[in-house]
């Protein structure tokens, strides 16, 4: 029996409508299969060590700035810089003229005051000489000499004596101005205070040198460092100078010495912090505070200078042969720390009439929290879990808790442990997709 036009056209919306349905269900079931490309890892025992990184410059152990006690112009320089100087040698003549003719000058000045006190001592003794044969006269009773002569002797006497005081005082200032005379010209010739290397010479032969009374930076003639004993003195933010102790050992690259690292010990942790300018002292400041640490250098090179950049790596920690993780397998992800919680039910007493005070705890212990851990892999299936970790190496973490040896994480890529979600199907991905990523936490 011959099909009508209505039941061909039946027949074919049937068929379109079987094979959508079955490219949908199709679809549907692949997408249920669907697993993430993960780089997967096995928790093993690892060497791990921890350090502190910090930046500063290279400093010597001792420095002496050399500046001038008196004005004059620098009439020659003995050194260069750089040059290798010992404690003693010459190091610069500024223009004694000046202090030799002040020095002639207090000479006179003293010879004068001695020859006054000599003269002023004649006269004391000559008036003691009249003072006593007065008295004498005065006690024979034989009326050769008055009561006012006498006492005009003795008047006489005690003058004599004030003007040989006033003389000895006269010549010890004419001495002590000889003696300053002599010491200013002494300091006219500059010698180094200590052996060591001229660091900085920022003056030249025809300037003037002045006292370093208002300004210390104007007043610097030189700069004489002692690299017997060499630092690296860096500033570690208040976060991490909790974890340095003395002795710790240190690991230093030098950016003059490329290919060259240094090792060396923290000798000095300081107690307070160095604050930026413009940041207050106080309980206030909120902003970062970094604290000055100094490392000893164990053999620094014979070349080395002083405000070379420096970057140190203090370890702080080791442990050998602990269980271990990437660093970017630690992730962070909500979960409740009662898995087994039990949730109230629609239509109770305690769902629709809750008080106030039950409704805040309820959901106060309902909210799950943030929570370190990594996804730990089982027959395909990724499943999040908390764990505890302890120090932090270059590329993974030390675990205390949470973990077993041989346990399989997921150790990248980034992007995928940032976006894997608990109980996701995972695979191996191939090896030319395995790269890690950044090195540093999916946070």
């Amino acid at each position: 029996m011959p099909m009508s036009r209505k039941t061909k056209l039946g027949l074919i919306i049937g068929f379109i409508v079987v094979g959508v349905g079955g490219v949908i269900g199709l679809s549907a079931a692949k997408r249920g299969n669907k697993s993430t490309e993960v780089r997967l890892e096995a928790v093993t025992p690892r060497d791990l060590t921890a350090t502190v990184t910090a930046s500063g410059r290279i400093e010597a152990k001792r420095s002496v700035d050399v500046t001038a006690d008196i004005t004059g112009r620098i009439t020659s320089i003995a050194v260069r810089e750089g040059d290798l100087v010992r404690q003693g040698q010459l190091l610069l003549q500024i223009d004694p003229s000046q202090y030799s003719a002040e020095l002639s000058r207090a000479n006179a000045l003293m010879a004068s005051s001695e020859a006054g006190l000599v003269q002023a001592r004649a006269n004391k003794d000559q008036a003691q000489r009249s003072l006593d044969r007065a008295k004498e006269l005065q006690r024979s009773g034989n009326s050769l000499i008055s009561t006012e002569q006498v006492e005009q002797a003795q008047t006489t006497f005690e003058v004599s004596s004030a003007n040989y005081n006033s003389a000895m005082a006269q010549t010890a200032q004419a001495r002590a101005g000889v003696q300053q005379a002599r010491d200013n010209l002494n300091r006219t010739r500059l010698f180094a205070p200590i052996s060591g290397r001229v660091v900085r010479l920022p003056v030249e032969v025809g300037e003037v040198a002045v006292p370093g009374t208002f300004s210390r930076e104007n007043a610097l003639l030189m700069t004489i460092a002692d690299l017997s004993t060499v630092l690296a003195k860096v500033r570690v933010d208040e976060t991490d100078v909790i974890k340095l102790a003395f002795g710790d050992s240190v690991q230093i690259t030098i950016d003059a010495y490329p290919d060259t690292s240094f090792t060396g010990r923290v000798t000095m942790i300081s107690n307070s912090a160095q604050l930026v300018a413009g940041q207050l002292a106080s309980a206030q400041a909120t902003q970062a505070v970094d604290f000055d640490v100094e490392i000893t250098l164990d053999h620094p090179p014979r070349d080395i200078r002083p405000d070379l950049s420096a970057t140190a790596k203090i370890v702080t920690d080791t442990r050998l042969g602990a269980l271990a993780i990437p660093i970017i397998a630690l992730t962070v992800r909500q979960h409740s720390d009662v898995p087994n919680e039990a949730k109230p039910v629609e239509g109770t007493a305690t769902a629709t009439a809750p008080t106030a005070g039950v409704a805040a705890t309820t959901d106060s212990a309902q909210k799950p929290k943030e929570t370190e851990g990594v996804f730990v892999v089982h027959n395909g299936i990724a499943t999040f879990k908390p764990v505890k970790v302890g120090i932090a190496g270059s590329e993974y973490f030390e675990v205390l808790t949470g973990l077993q040896l041989g346990d399989t994480i997921v150790a990248g890529t980034y992007q995928a442990i940032r976006d894997l979600k608990d109980g996701a199907k995972v695979r191996q991905a191939a090896a030319t997709a395995g790269a890690t990523g950044p090195q540093g936490g999916s946070r």
